[in-house]
């Protein structure tokens, strides 16, 4: 969905080739964009702060924040940012004034403005206390991204017979578009018009990487289409309601009726290089040090004070686009396999149930694993898998629910750490596997009143979640590591004995022997 309107859009991203003659001139336009906006984002803080100390904003504060109270409230402070140009228009003007001199030559009036309204949403972040402060873009790191706000004029994609051209002023780049590819024949033919374009920047492995330019950088175009996109036949959506529960490692999903069920790894494919990663961070400390000896003091800390010139050698900048490379990689893949589940979820049914949950508190507790797979990332993903579908998707409070706490054979609400890995009532229910389980409640949510439904049809369902787990069980069995939080006995203890390592079996009659001579040794058996 597009931020601009409502009508419902996609993206259709297409790479092409620059000569050098071409790439010089983008790479000038995106330091011109970098520029101006670290001038529209440093104009925009100053507003921001004349207007926090101004009285009428301080009046509006002084209002309630009461029901009664609420439009009078929000029409305070939309006067006073209008009075303190505050707003998004105001540095649409801005834009317009401080395009002057060389920066008018690279940047249209229309990719000011889009730049005007990235850093009015960066400083409003900071209003509303989303973030704690602007960052302004450094030569190093600089935009990725430009684009116009219109098909018509400034950026733009003109759409020819067998070809498609990107024009930008002087710029005029063609490359060829396969139509034999129905995602790209449905996006240009039978889709509605083309929005706007942007033009998108990625690092590339090395300068000698295909299709990359002198400095390391390829290029994309990527079209904003009015419409939905192309829908495979095999992702065809399905007719179930189900449950969603979601955590830093594993998710389990449930129907209502419990035919579809599974509780498995979260993207247990993506394999993040943590050795490498580290191994190029490393190495890359050592280059900088090596290289600013003067920036460092005798304990090896970066020196305060006056502003410090970093010097990067060229084999810093390689390992450095090395390590950009396993990142970009680890991204890529992590992409991938949100939408292969979004897209498998999908098929078995197009209302999709879940608790609405904190994945940002998750990275303080499991910032490794959340880190890696994003599950806050793929919530978002499934959510306009689902729209585009015409499906619904339910985020519900836990405050109502509390599907973690709950019974329903009996209604009682039990408190269960979070190493109590399966639910098991004084009234006879259970055990059954805890994440399943919420899956299952949380596919009984009325979708009006976001409350637990008063009939619920638990005949059956306890077999099926029951079967999920026994194979879990089997595949731990086998050898297959798991989790803890799926609350299954690791495979080791279920070996035979004749298959502990004999490294492990030397070790405990090692400690066996060093305790014989005590009267009352403990007990040093396997588990």
């Amino acid at each position: 969905m597009s931020k601009r309107t409502k009508t419902p859009s996609f993206i259709l991203e297409h790479a092409f080739k620059v000569s050098p003659g071409q790439s010089k001139i983008i790479r000038s336009r995106f330091e011109a964009g970098r520029n101006l906006y670290n001038a529209m984002l440093s104009d925009a803080t100053k507003r921001l702060k004349t207007l926090r100390n101004s009285p009428e904003y301080q009046a509006a504060r002084a209002i309630s924040k009461t029901p009664e109270n609420k439009e009078q409230r929000r029409a305070a402070f939309k006067e006073a940012r209008s009075q303190y140009g505050f707003t998004e228009y105001a540095l649409h003007a801005f834009a317009t004034s401080a395009r002057t001199n060389w920066i008018a030559e690279h940047l249209d009036a229309n990719t000011a403005q889009t730049l005007a309204t990235r850093a009015f949403r960066a400083t409003d972040r900071v209003v509303f206390g989303k973030a704690k402060k602007v960052r302004f873009r450094s030569k190093g790191r600089g935009l990725d991204s430009l684009e116009g706000k219109t098909n018509k004029q400034g950026l733009r994609f003109v759409l020819e017979e067998n070809s498609g051209t990107l024009v930008w002023g002087k710029l005029v780049v063609s490359t060829l578009l396969n139509w034999t590819d129905p995602v790209v024949y449905h996006g240009l033919r039978e889709a509605g018009k083309i929005k706007y374009a942007r033009l998108v920047k990625r690092p590339a492995s090395s300068p000698r990487a295909e299709g990359a330019d002198c400095k390391g950088q390829r290029y994309y175009v990527q079209l904003v289409i009015e419409g939905k996109s192309y829908q495979k036949p095999k992702n065809a959506p399905g007719s179930a309601v189900i449950g969603l529960d979601i955590g830093p490692s594993t998710i389990a999903a449930v129907s209502q009726d419990g035919e579809e069920a599974r509780l498995e790894l979260f993207c247990a494919e993506i394999m993040p290089e943590t050795t490498a990663k580290r191994r190029l961070q490393r190495k890359l400390d050592r280059k900088r040090r090596a290289g600013n000896p003067a920036n460092f003091d005798q304990k090896g800390r970066i020196k305060r004070g006056k502003p410090l010139v970093w010097m990067s050698s060229h084999s810093y900048q390689t390992t450095r686009r090395r390590l950009a490379t396993t990142d970009r990689k680890l991204a890529a893949q992590r992409k991938s396999l949100h939408g292969a589940l979004a897209n498998s979820l999908v098929r078995g049914g197009n209302v999709i149930k879940t608790e609405k949950v904190s994945y940002k508190g998750w990275q303080k507790l499991y910032g490794k694993s959340v880190g890696t797979r994003g599950p806050g990332m793929f919530v978002e993903k499934l959510k306009r898998t689902v729209a585009r579908t015409g499906g619904t998707f339910l985020e519900f409070s836990t405050y109502n629910t509390r599907l973690s706490q709950l019974c329903h054979a009996c209604g009682s609400l039990t408190k269960k750490p979070l190493s109590q890995r399966w639910h098991k009532c004084e009234c006879g229910l259970g055990p059954v596997q805890r994440d399943l389980y919420s899956a299952w409640l949380a596919s009984q949510v009325d979708l009006e009143t976001q409350i637990l439904s008063a009939t619920l049809k638990w005949e059956g369902v306890e077999s099926r979640l029951m079967a999920v787990t026994d194979s879990l069980n089997q595949r731990a069995s086998a050898g297959e590591e798991f989790p803890q939080s799926m609350g299954l006995t690791r495979a080791r203890a279920r070996l035979p004995q004749s298959l502990i390592p004999t490294a492990a079996k030397n070790l405990v009659l090692n400690k066996v022997k060093a305790v014989s001579k005590e009267k009352n040794p403990p007990d040093l058996s396997v588990r």
